[in-house]
C-alpha cells in the first residue's frame, strides 16, 4: 500500500509538537505524519510527495502564518489535489477567511485553538472516512 500522509501546518513548534503527540497516540503509525513551519514549506513538501507518488490524505492547517495565510495555502493546495482533506486550525481566523476556504478549498473543519483532542481526531477520521470511500 501506498504510504499515506497527514500533514501539519504550523509556525509554531509546540503546536506542532503537540500535534504529532495527539496523532500518534490516537491514530498509530498506520500514517506517515509531516509538519511543516509555513505554508510555503508545506506546498514544496506536497509537490515532493506528488513526484514520489506519496498520497497526502489530510492538511491540518493553521491560518495565522507569516507568508501565505491557511485559508490561501488551502486554496492553492485544493487546485491542484482537490480530494485532499483540508481542516483549519485556529485561534483567531476571521469569519470571511473561514468563508472562503469553506467555498474555494472544500474545507472540511475548522477547529479553533485551542483545540479538544477529540475534537481534531473525530474531524480527522471523518475526512479520512470521505476519502477511503
Amino acid at each position: 500500500m501506498a504510504e499515506q500522509v497527514i500533514l501539519c501546518v504550523d509556525d509554531e513548534e509546540i503546536v506542532l509538537n503537540s500535534l504529532e503527540m495527539q496523532l500518534r497516540e490516537e491514530l498509530g503509525e498506520e500514517y506517515t505524519y509531516e509538519f511543516a513551519e509555513s505554508a510555503e514549506d508545506a506546498l514544496e513538501i506536497i509537490e515532493e510527495f506528488n513526484t514520489e507518488d506519496i498520497e497526502v490524505l489530510v492538511i491540518v492547517s493553521d491560518w495565522l502564518m507569516p507568508g501565505l495565510k491557511g485559508d490561501e495555502f488551502l486554496i492553492k493546495v485544493h487546485q491542484k489535489f482537490p480530494k485532499v482533506v483540508k481542516l483549519l486550525l485556529t485561534g483567531q481566523a476571521d469569519e470571511e477567511a473561514v468563508e472562503r476556504a469553506k467555498n474555494q478549498a472544500n474545507l472540511h473543519k475548522c477547529i479553533h485553538k485551542p483545540w479538544k483532542t477529540t475534537e481534531l481526531i473525530d474531524s480527522i477520521k471523518s475526512g479520512l472516512a470521505t476519502v477511503n470511500c
